[in-house]
């Protein structure tokens, strides 16, 4: 089997240092929105210039360079548990690179490794097997943690809301969940959302939605319609980059529907913050493609 750590190193590399073009588009259309010499346009300016250096020196876009999150989706014959190894390896050597911040922290002992790696789920790498004549491909997010914690998950009905178990209250909790966030998880963000399954499969689905690329609609035109207009209601709000107000809280919005159990209706919302960093690279053959 191909040792790819040398490879792999190298879309870490590049999730953490230069965002896919997609997500710098979203953030210039922004600038263009926001006043001349307001807070918010300052703010909006101040990340693209970030966005920029960072990209030209292969440095960290944050200080903070997240949870990495792989999926790797392989061909029959691939070994899972080499691939781990060399996804451990790369990770290891891109933090001694200073590609990434040492960032894996036993919550238990309070204290950090070194390295990024923690026991079996940090960094957390999820498996797929798919047919053999497709290449092997894997993704990597970096889920920062001040985005992480203005996450929320809901169990519908919420009275205190007035959010039921229907679409209207999928909404009404959402836009509760950026209302609460303000410029705390550092605005504008990007929400992932999950309706339905159990406390788990919801949040991690909420989270593999951020996957798509920007702009892009659910297949379902329910929830197509829901994802336009999440995004278009929280930038009512007001609250704008980094809390500064303006127009731009929310870039966008992905929606992903799971099957529940009748006595639970779960949303969760997962709130990507304007480090928006997620790779992906194909093995075709010989040849590594980044995207």
């Amino acid at each position: 089997m191909r040792d790819l750590t040398n490879e792999i190193l190298e879309l870490i590399r590049r999730t953490s240092s230069s965002l896919p073009p997609d997500v710098e588009k979203q953030l210039r259309d922004a600038v263009e929105k926001e006043a001349l010499g307001s807070p918010a346009r300052g703010a909006l300016e101040t990340i693209l210039k970030n966005v920029e250096l960072s990209r030209a020196n292969s440095t960290p876009i944050c200080q903070d360079t997240g949870t990495p999150i792989f999926y790797v989706h392989y061909p029959e014959g691939w070994s899972t548990r080499k691939l781990k190894e060399q996804i451990r390896a790369a990770l290891a050597e891109a933090t001694k690179r200073s590609y990434m911040r040492p960032n894996a922290v036993d919550a238990v002992y309070d204290k950090n490794s070194g390295n990024n790696l923690g026991g079996d789920d940090f960094p957390s790498v999820h498996f797929e097997e798919i047919d053999s004549d497709h290449p092997l491909t894997i993704e990597l997010m970096l889920k920062g943690g001040g985005c992480e914690n203005v996450g929320r998950q809901y169990s519908l009905p919420d009275n205190s809301l007035g959010a039921g178990r229907d679409l209207a209250g999928v909404r009404k909790v959402v836009l509760d969940a950026v209302q609460k966030a303000q410029g705390q998880g550092c605005a504008p963000g990007i929400l992932g959302v999950a309706i339905g399954g159990d406390r788990g499969s919801s949040y991690a689905k909420s989270k593999e939605v951020l996957f798509s690329e920007m702009g892009t609609r659910n297949e379902d035109p329910k929830l197509a319609a829901l994802e336009e207009r999440l995004t278009s209601e929280a930038n009512e709000m007001g609250i704008g980059p980094m809390g500064f107000g303006g127009r731009t809280t929310v870039l966008d919005t992905k929606i992903t529907g799971l099957h529940r159990l009748p006595a639970s209706y779960y949303v969760s919302v997962s709130y990507m913050c304007w480090a928006y960093r997620r790779r992906r690279m194909t093995v075709k053959g010989e040849e590594v493609e980044y995207a």
